[in-house]
């Protein structure tokens, strides 16, 4: 028998027995794999934004705490004033910092199935146990049965994507509140695609201690820039801060998520010609036959049981990635699509249509 390598002498079991994320290559792709906004900024915007970048101070490092920037986040956002707020390179840094702080606390996280998976991913690299409790068929929350699993195993904190990710669907706002009245830890309502599912939980910040709120700017066109923000009770934010790297917001990033901001209105036109787009495309999908399920989110997630993996390889044939669950054992014959432009949407479906 071989001697261990350094690395399974070293490295944390729970590290040698993840995997890294995977992302598939795109170039020469119509990529709606990875919900990201098709539109990039505006011709008519672009030397504004690089005349805004001129006087960035590179030789210097970025404000730590970049207080405008996040007041006007904080507007944007609609979170009431009295709130902290920390700044994430990506959401996905934030939930690693959320984890983090309660990796000693012998507890674990716990989430609806499916979900980001993100949430399991770096919890269980974290040596935190993952529990989940499975959405219903039509993938929709089943509230007892998460108050069940919650009063038995007393997470330290509840993550909740709102809309879920990867079926679009929103919980309803009664859900939510009950979870926040009844958990024992932290609630981490995730916001990800707020900007398409006209209904956001930043109002009720400030109800529950135990309450955050984390969005990212990725889905609204920003996806480069990889900005999120953490909002919620000072208390909450100024202990997490402790394990937010120093400067992890660069210069770039600060300046032109600022100039965006000054902006939004262009990227929430964006957002609605995508939400056109998706009722488009759904009634397509429905009309071919195929079970697709209404979504609130920049995505559809639909059934072609038995063909899922070849249609899914007929369309990278052509030219088209979208997001297969390969091997998962609730959507293995599930795919999703992110919402494109329309000549990508349309391309999609008669790829699709064709291989059907």
């Amino acid at each position: 028998m071989s001697e261990p390598s350094l690395q399974e002498r070293l490295l944390r079991p729970t590290v040698l027995a993840s995997r890294a994320y995977a992302v598939a290559p795109s170039d020469g792709f119509i990529k709606l794999d990875a919900m990201e906004n098709p539109y990039a900024l505006p011709a008519s915007l672009r030397s504004a934004w690089l005349a805004a970048l001129q006087d960035a101070d590179l030789h210097r490092y970025p404000s730590p705490r970049p207080e405008a920037l996040m007041r006007a986040l904080a507007e944007h956002g609609g979170i009431p004033p009295e709130m902290g707020m920390l700044l994430g390179n990506g959401s996905d840094e934030l939930i690693q910092i959320l984890i983090s702080a309660v990796a000693g606390a012998g507890r674990p996280v716990l989430a609806v199935e499916p979900s980001f998976v993100m949430y399991r991913i770096i919890a269980e690299q974290q040596g935190l146990a993952y529990h989940s409790v499975a959405l219903d068929a039509d993938f929709q929350l089943d509230l007892s049965a998460f108050l069940a699993e919650m009063e038995r195993c007393q997470p330290a904190i509840v993550f909740l994507d709102w809309p879920n990710n990867p079926s679009g669907q929103m919980h309803p706002v009664a859900s939510l509140e009950a979870i926040c009245a009844a958990a024992p830890g932290l609630v981490v309502v995730d916001e990800a695609y707020h900007a398409f599912s006209a209904d956001s939980f930043a109002g009720h910040l400030g109800r529950w201690p135990n309450l955050l709120l984390l969005r990212t700017l990725s889905k609204e066109g920003l996806a480069g820039l990889r900005l999120g923000f953490l909002a919620g009770p000072p208390a909450w934010i100024d202990e997490l801060d402790k394990l937010r790297l120093p400067y992890n917001i660069n210069i770039l990033t600060q300046k032109s998520v600022a100039f965006a901001l000054r902006h939004a209105a262009v990227f929430a036109e964006q957002a609605q010609e995508i939400c056109a787009e998706r009722e488009f495309v759904y009634e397509r999908l429905r009309a071919l036959g195929i079970q697709v399920w209404p979504s609130r989110a920049n995505f559809l997630l639909f059934a072609l049981p038995g063909r899922a993996n070849a249609v899914h390889a007929g369309l990278k044939e052509a030219g088209i990635l979208i997001k297969a669950f390969t091997g998962h054992p609730r959507l293995g014959d599930h795919l999703r699509v992110s919402i494109g432009t329309p000549p990508e949407n349309r391309a999609f479906l008669a790829a699709l249509e064709e291989l059907l």
